[in-house]
């Protein structure tokens, strides 16, 4: 195909919607980025405004179109990808929300998880799904809305409200409001999707409470889904490529073969480890998930997910102002050798993997008063590092496979202090590639693939360059010593909501 032709990605993310344009060689040409409102109603909650989402990502594809003087007949095709478990429900017949997106961090239906798994309906749950009884996935939040807002069950009786993740409800603005579906990715983050039998559950969608009629219909992660409506940017264009920002992310990084993983440093920390082209039920905790599907074949992958990963470097520089950037905190951690015995457990939206705590909170233990602002900074980056570590043991077990080496991307890969000390902890080679924008990316060739813009994966594996490898150079038996007390911090930060005493 033409080189000269062009993809765009929509990288639709927790605290930002950005839009990058790709050229036939993977190179970025342009990115336009708008961040948009963190809503925090109660401790615990988060939401998003869905028009909010949806006007700061339409209005960064205009901007990255015309920054890299295109026209939309020099887009090929576009490609989707999201922040998951981010719900949103809205009115099929006026288009507007009937409520704030509920974001895949919120921690409000902690209660309503716990009263299921009391009555022994996670073994099931699992088993179907995949996944865990927790307020990280979709399910519990859709149920909420409808539990909570005012005449909204009766309108989901009615058939007159959908429900959506994020990419669906991009997708169905995108094409005009024609186009109501899912990629199997993001299906299979909601609770009400059947790995085994590959579509949504009846059981599942009755035990939520839950009307089918909302659902989107679930299709592949690279096909042709829609056009984008003509008096949008790129009107006319092939929306033909759409998964999980995670997921998406593992496609980018090229882990194409079983036992390749990838780790995202972004708000949260995701770490996914291809296991082909049957799951891979976990021992550890971890969840069972769909890697991606491209034709009639569907992969799947281990995950571990960690809630806070560098949203702790965002909370030390906006709450409590100790730094000015990101890129200040990583030049003040680097001034210290190590963290002076301090340990961060950024619990602050609960635990995830492999703890699955909802009421775990933030602690800060072993300071003593030579405990300074480096030390802080420090900590913080080591905290995002002892919790991936955790996730790659556990994904070990269940797997049977050594992890050779661990591709990484994300914002926060871009802290050298960070990589370093990952790579100490795990004892492994830790790679950053070239282009750390591989969420954009894998969606750029999940949409690319589909319409013939590249031919097959081996171009996408030839694209992928390494810019740096962290090899570990501190003894093992020294970061032993340092997990264990990390072990002993997180410990300390567990069920500290749920206790009593």
């Amino acid at each position: 195909m033409n080189s000269e032709k062009y993809i765009i990605a929509f990288d639709q993310g927790t605290t930002s919607s950005r839009s990058i344009v790709f050229n036939h060689n993977g190179e970025i040409v342009t990115v336009a980025q708008k961040e948009f409102e963190q809503i925090y109603p109660r401790p615990g909650w988060v939401e998003h405004d869905p028009m909010e989402i949806w006007s700061s990502q339409s209005s960064t594809a205009a901007e990255a179109i015309s920054r890299a003087n295109l026209s939309r007949n020099d887009i090929a095709a576009v490609g989707l990808t999201n922040q998951r478990e981010t719900t949103i429900v809205w009115d099929r017949d006026t288009g507007r929300p009937v409520y704030n997106a509920i974001v895949w961090q919120d921690r409000r239906t902690a209660d309503y998880c716990r009263k299921l798994r009391e009555e022994g309906l996670e073994k099931v749950v699992s088993e179907k799904t995949g996944l865990r009884i927790d307020p990280y996935f979709a399910g519990t939040k859709v149920r909420w809305i409808l539990e909570n807002v005012r005449g909204a069950r009766e309108k989901a009786q009615k058939g007159k409200l959908l429900f959506g993740t994020v990419d669906s409800w991009l997708l169905w603005q995108l094409t005009g409001r024609k186009v109501h579906a899912t990629d199997i990715t993001n299906a299979s983050r909601t609770l009400f999707y059947n790995i085994e039998k590959d579509g949504w559950d009846p059981e599942l969608l009755e035990m939520f409470e839950v009307p089918e009629s909302m659902l989107p219909e679930i299709r592949s992660s690279s096909e042709v889904y829609g056009e984008v409506e003509g008096k949008l940017y790129p009107g006319g264009a092939p929306i033909a490529g759409m998964a999980g920002d995670q997921h998406a992310a593992l496609f980018g990084q090229a882990c194409f073969a079983p036992g390749m993983a990838k780790n995202t440093y972004g708000t949260g920390c995701f770490l996914l480890m291809n296991t082909g082209e049957k799951p891979v039920r976990s021992k550890n905790n971890l969840l069972t998930t769909v890697a991606w599907r491209i034709g009639n074949k569907t992969e799947y992958a281990l995950e571990g997910s960690v809630f806070i990963g560098g949203a702790v470097v965002q909370w030390i520089r906006d709450e409590l102002q100790l730094v000015r950037t990101a890129q200040e905190l990583d030049e003040l951690a680097a001034t210290v050798k190590d963290a002076n015995g301090l340990f961060l457990v950024p619990a602050f939206a609960g635990l995830g993997a492999p703890h699955w705590d909802p009421y775990a909170r933030g602690a800060a233990l072993g300071m003593t008063r030579g405990t300074n602002r480096a030390h802080f900074c420090r900590a913080a980056l080591e905290s995002i590092a002892f919790q991936s570590a955790d996730l790659i043991t556990c994904m070990e077990k269940d797997s049977g496979l050594t992890l050779k080496e661990l591709r990484v991307d994300g914002g926060a890969s871009r802290s050298e202090p960070l990589l370093q000390f990952q790579a100490d902890l795990l004892q492994e080679k830790v790679v950053r590639p070239k282009c750390v924008e591989t969420t954009a990316m894998g969606a750029a060739y999940l949409a690319g693939l589909a319409v013939g813009f590249w031919d097959n994966r081996d171009t996408i594996t030839r694209n992928w360059e390494t810019d740096r490898v962290f090899e570990p150079d501190r003894e093992a038996d020294e970061m032993k010593a340092l997990r264990k007390g990390w072990g002993r911090a997180l410990e300390r930060s567990k069920n500290w909501e749920g206790s009593s005493e």
